[in-house]
């Protein structure tokens, strides 16, 4: 029954959410209150440049109809559907931002530390682990690798560090730690960061190298705190539908609500992965994918030249996304902050998102305006499987819709 019911209402659709992690598009109006004032992580990155940015293919599908960016075209007849979303969460971080636009609203941010962790959590650390540690400070993991290497490779200590985000991090050299030590040291500070200090991830953060040249490995590994409720990920996954999950997504979710977790190196891999899965599902349900790259290379390096090449590479790649999509596919661009990389900050900015919606058999150059929440992508692929259990956000489904011919 369930079966017959799925292939009613679904007529072998699929949903892709392709999140530009980090490419917010303006502040917010309580930016201010967050220390971002000013921030946009497009238009002040376009500035940076005498032509601005030459993104062709996102100009097509509508970009430069939500906001004036620099070198970015407002198409006089998008290809897609243009529009903005505002963050109804009071936070600017990756895991709240992709559980907003999974449908959740948090009433409260996850727990920062500027100052570093207070002794109630270093000190039970330093106990179950059975050595004490170097750093408890915010920092750049690049700069403190570097800074505090030696003193780890000589003393065994492992250096944590935390960031203006949601993290505690924990970085220790591969021949001093192998990776397997590393993240049972990421799942004790798992199990103790509860309650007020429960922080939206714990990092592994393995290195290589010698002085004055340690270097991040490919063995990162995230540790994220479960979301609270059920997410649309959870009802679609129950419904019987698949949900893959590419790049981050398996760890901001902790696996939640996931038929499938594809973990990759870069935005490259990400994208190939994501036309891979187009050509490949056969079954209908949701592509979620996160590209990192932008966020985690250049905002947080504040690189507007790196960030720039990165959203040259993303643009090329949209006609292949494009021609592997299905009749009745939908894809929706979006992000889950700012991370403006020409502001002395090197942390995340409070700002809107773009919405950017495409499909061959949709409407074309509606303006969505200014969305409420990110809650409103959960609700229109909600609305779009007919499954009515996302209770936050308001679907624009209808107004991409075209009407059926008479």
């Amino acid at each position: 029954m369930a079966g017959e019911h799925l292939a009613m209402t679904t007529l072998n659709r699929r949903a892709i959410i392709i999140v530009l992690d980090s490419v917010g598009i303006g502040a917010l109006p309580d930016a201010e209150r967050f220390g971002d004032a000013g921030s946009n992580t497009l238009g002040n990155l376009a500035r940076c440049f005498t032509t601005g940015l030459r993104l062709l293919h996102l100009e097509a599908l509508g970009l430069g109809c939500i906001a004036h960016i620099e070198g970015i075209k407002a198409a006089a007849e998008p290809l897609g559907n243009y529009g903005k979303c505002a963050e109804q969460s009071p936070a600017k971080d990756t895991i709240i931002g992709h559980w907003e636009i999974a449908g959740l609203i948090s009433s409260e941010p996850l727990p920062t530390y500027p100052n570093g962790f207070p002794s109630e959590i270093i000190a039970p650390f330093c106990d179950q682990v059975g050595i004490k540690v170097l750093g408890n400070v915010p920092a750049s993991g690049t700069e403190i690798i570097n800074r505090l290497g030696d003193e780890h490779v000589r003393t065994r200590k492992p250096i944590v560090y935390t960031s203006g985000d949601s993290v505690f991090q924990i970085a220790t050299h591969e021949e001093v730690y192998p990776v397997e030590e590393l993240y049972e040291m990421c799942r004790i500070a798992r199990r103790l960061l509860t309650g007020k200090h429960r922080v939206g991830r714990v990092i592994a953060r393995p290195f290589v190298g010698e002085s004055g040249r340690y270097v991040r490995t490919a063995n990162r590994k995230d540790f994220s705190v479960l979301p609270p409720k059920e997410t649309l990920l959870d009802f679609l996954s129950e419904a019987g539908y698949e949900v893959v999950g590419i790049g981050k997504i398996g760890d901001i979710f902790s696996g939640q609500g996931l038929t499938r977790d594809i973990h990759t190196a870069s935005n490259a891999e990400g994208i190939a992965q994501t036309i891979r899965m187009l050509s490949n599902l056969r079954r209908p349900g949701l592509i979620f994918t996160n590209l990192v790259d932008f966020d985690m290379l250049y905002g947080h390096r504040n690189n507007p030249q790196g960030y720039k090449k990165a959203l040259e590479e993303f643009d090329a790649s949209l006609p292949d996304i494009l021609n592997a999509m299905h009749d009745h596919d939908l894809l929706i661009l979006t992000a889950d902050h700012g991370c403006d990389p020409t502001t002395p900050s090197t942390d995340h900015s409070r700002e809107y998102v773009p919405l950017l919606v495409y499909g061959k058999a949709f409407r074309s150059g509606v303006n969505l305006g200014t969305r409420r929440s990110f809650a409103d992508i959960a609700k229109t692929i909600d609305q779009f499987f007919a499954l009515d259990k996302v209770r936050n956000g308001t679907s624009f489904l209808d107004s991409v819709t075209r009407e059926p011919a008479n």
